[in-house]
């Protein structure tokens, strides 16, 4: 089989982010429903955060990591879109519960695939949070509890690497699981094959157009960030915008025709 891996300029991913405005725009109402659960999920990790900003910085990277997951039904959207479907409440119910016919059918491998993946985010980003509070929490000479803390004795403080090690932790961590959630849950919903083909062709992705894709990335990290900093507001757009502009990604980096097409839903 040819290389199914398309080439890519550095400038692409802002391409993806105005095919995603586009889709958006197709399904306004439940592309923003999305937004609003992710704002609400990630009020609720602030307030269990509360005080502990240790927590707090380990949350917001927790949910970047799990984010594809969330992103699932509005990759279903862009595609039944692109398929010229419909992008109703109906393909959501099939998506997520495999609704069909008045009930819930068994589900297909595709999504116990998804399952399983997002246990194994779920787990990742659990062992992140507890790592980035064990730094934070044993070398910090004194608790940090917010974000003038966080300011004063990680980022200006001169003596001793605190900033360097918490980034190198993030970075060792965050990097192979980025090169592993590129493409994986898109293709998991658009091609019949494993979990494990999914995740290896999007390391492989990665090490292919490593620049392109790590644009990519920061652009997913900067605006995911201005929608927490924005009160959890922005978020209610910037989810639905992300999560669309990825399936774009997907379908703009890999030529998926050479493995079998799952059942348009």
């Amino acid at each position: 089989m040819p290389d199914p891996i398309r080439p890519l300029t550095l400038s692409q991913p802002l391409t993806w982010l105005a095919a995603g405005w586009r889709d958006l725009k197709c399904a306004p109402v439940l592309g923003l429903l999305h937004g609003l659960v992710a704002a609400l999920f990630g009020a609720t990790l602030l307030t269990f955060a509360d005080h502990s900003f240790w927590f707090l910085a380990g949350t917001f990277s927790g949910f970047l990591i799990i984010a594809p997951v969330l992103a699932t039904g509005l990759y279903a959207m862009s595609r039944a879109l692109e398929l010229g479907q419909p992008a109703d409440l109906a393909l959501l119910m099939k998506t997520w519960l495999n609704w069909q016919h008045g009930r819930v059918q068994p589900w297909s491998q595709a999504q116990w695939s998804l399952v399983v993946f997002g246990v194994l985010l779920a787990t990742v980003s659990t062992l992140w949070v507890i790592a980035s509070a064990a730094v934070l929490l044993v070398l910090a000479p004194h608790p940090i509890t917010s974000m003038a803390d966080f300011l004063e004795t990680v980022v200006l403080n001169p003596q001793g690497f605190l900033l360097e090690t918490w980034l190198a932790l993030g970075g060792i961590l965050a990097a192979p699981i980025f090169a592993c959630t590129v493409i994986t849950v898109p293709m998991l919903l658009d091609r019949q094959v494993s979990l494990r083909t999914a995740i290896t062709t999007s390391f492989r992705v990665v090490a292919t157009h490593p620049l392109p894709i790590a644009f990519w990335g920061a652009l997913l990290l900067i605006l995911t960030l201005l929608g927490f900093v924005s009160a959890l507001i922005g978020l209610v757009l910037v989810m639905p915008l992300l999560g669309h502009a990825s399936w774009h990604a997907y379908r703009d980096v890999l030529d998926a025709s050479g493995w079998p097409a799952r059942e348009p839903s």
